[in-house]
């Protein structure tokens, strides 16, 4: 805590400048001289196109550059870049930890790493922001441009993603491509602003604020680029139109590249073949056109060349961490925020044992409303960075009716799906205020549809019960759920009183 009467070494998001409010002439100076160099080459015929990356007030409102050290920045969430083991040093991660307290390096080592191009969160402690998000870029090879590419995409796709499921207010991001790992900043530039732009386009409606936070030697290249991907003008628009990059990545900033549609061939042998995209073709044919059936393949076959023995226990599991994989690149990949307002599944604190807590509300679960297969693409995405150590789940079965019963075929496919972390890092299910039909129904499924589960399901008539595992100030539960308890279960809360 600052002294009394000293000034606060955070920096409030607040007091800088949006990108649509340019701080005077040296902004023009900087951003503008390479455009208006460049307008005189123009030709009539560019003026007549259209900018992929149109001028867009509401989305430049959003976006601050800020010369400074991200680690003071009083934002939802800052962004540490690191390396897989969360260990590196670099000077963005060391101001982090210098500022965040030793608690930080503490919590980093129950992660247990985080790989390229993926994003974990944990809390600020004491910086000014609430959470930190860690990310690791990609070591930069020429020859393995491409791969580089999408992986650094990944960092700040799957970082945006992070904060949109958190309904985080504000982010602050850093360069990302740290000199260590050797990755062009221009190039690297590029990627970050279009794929902030891209998810702000699709996603980004309830974040308020994105600040760039650069050094001294990147201030000049995103003030360079900005324009181009943040035009604060029609003619600015315009201007920056002839020197986009040839590739602008998709619809959601991700890079393209023709290689990418060989490379999910079943038959990786073919992919020199020139007949790659037939042979890809003639694949995806021979599997259902079922949304279930694309991502998994014949099951039905699957399991009979297993029972015949055919498959070895290996292939099985190369087999399943490949399907897995697919569900989980799209569930990434798509929008699934109708899904995340219901506020079904949602993490909360740590069970007496401190471990993670994930509450599914039965209730908040419109069954037969909803696209249950982007229902099931939102638990992959939610839970894929949480199953990575041990966890309990918190199922609040109260006043649920018919509409919210799930059936039993799609949580066995569900059951099918999850990748084996899921399955061996669950310590315990909680099931809360079940009915007797719930509970054979539960009995039955664990018993005969799914194995290793029925010892883990545990079935609570209270919460004061729950409350044995789980404090009370470690949960968050809905307030019906309270309501109906305290209701329901006050004659057994008086009797236990007056025994006392």
């Amino acid at each position: 805590m600052d002294p009394l009467g000293a000034r606060s070494q955070f920096v409030e998001v607040q007091s800088l400048h949006t990108w649509d409010q340019p701080q005077g002439v040296q902004d023009e100076v900087d951003g503008g001289n390479h455009l208006r160099e460049e307008e005189h080459k123009l030709t009539n015929h560019v003026n007549s196109l259209t900018s992929p990356f149109p001028s867009r007030q509401d989305i430049n409102s959003k976006i601050v550059l800020y010369n400074g050290d991200v680690a003071l920045l009083n934002c939802t969430a800052i962004v540490n870049t690191s390396n897989e083991t969360l260990t590196d040093k670099n000077p963005i991660s060391d101001s982090i930890h210098r500022y965040a307290g030793p608690e930080l390096r503490d919590e980093l080592l129950k992660l247990k790493g985080c790989r390229t191009g993926e994003a974990k969160m944990t809390e600020g402690f004491n910086l000014a922001a609430r959470f930190i998000v860690h990310t690791v870029g990609p070591k930069y090879k020429a020859k393995y441009r491409t791969a580089a590419e999408s992986s650094l995409y990944s960092c700040y796709r799957n970082v945006m993603q992070l904060a949109k499921e958190h309904a985080m207010v504000s982010v602050g991001l850093c360069v990302v491509s740290t000199v260590k790992r050797a990755y062009p900043l221009e190039d690297a530039t590029h990627i970050a602003l279009r794929t902030v732009r891209r998810f702000l386009e699709n996603h980004g409606e309830n974040i308020e604020t994105v600040v760039f936070a650069v050094s001294d030697v990147e201030e000049p290249v995103y003030r360079k680029l900005m324009p181009l991907y943040y035009p604060r003008s029609k003619k600015e628009e315009r201007l920056s139109l002839p020197l986009l990059p040839a590739d602008i990545g998709n619809s959601e900033g991700e890079p393209v590249v023709p290689e990418r549609q060989i490379r999910i061939a079943e038959k990786p042998g073919n992919l020199e073949d020139d007949s790659g995209d037939d042979s890809l073709e003639s694949d995806l044919g021979l599997v259902g056109s079922h949304a279930f059936a694309r991502m998994e393949g014949d099951v039905d076959k699957q399991r009979k060349l297993i029972l015949q023995g055919q498959i070895s226990e290996a292939a099985q599991q190369k087999q399943h961490q490949r399907n897995y994989n697919r569900w989980l690149c799209r569930a990434r990949a798509e929008d699934l925020s109708d899904i995340a307002a219901l506020k079904a599944l949602y993490q909360t604190g740590v069970d007496v044992c401190g471990r993670t807590v994930m509450v599914i509300v039965g209730r908040n679960i419109p069954v037969t409303l909803i696209d249950m297969e982007k229902a099931l693409l939102y638990f992959i995405h939610v839970m894929d960075h949480i199953t990575v150590k041990e966890y309990v789940m918190v199922y609040f079965h109260t006043l649920t009716g018919e509409h919210n019963h799930l059936d039993t075929d799609f949580l066995k496919k569900l059951y099918d799906i999850v990748d084996a972390k899921f399955k061996k890092n669950l310590r315990a299910f909680y099931f809360v205020h079940p009915t007797f039909r719930s509970k054979v129904s539960t009995w039955f499924f664990t018993t005969f549809s799914v194995s290793g589960l029925k010892e883990k399901v545990h079935h609570i008539e209270n919460l004061q019960q729950l409350f044995t595992c789980i404090l009370p100030e470690q949960i968050d539960i809905p307030p019906f759920v309270l309501e109906y308890d305290s209701r329901v279960n006050s004659p057994y809360y008086m009797a236990q009183s007056s025994g006392l």
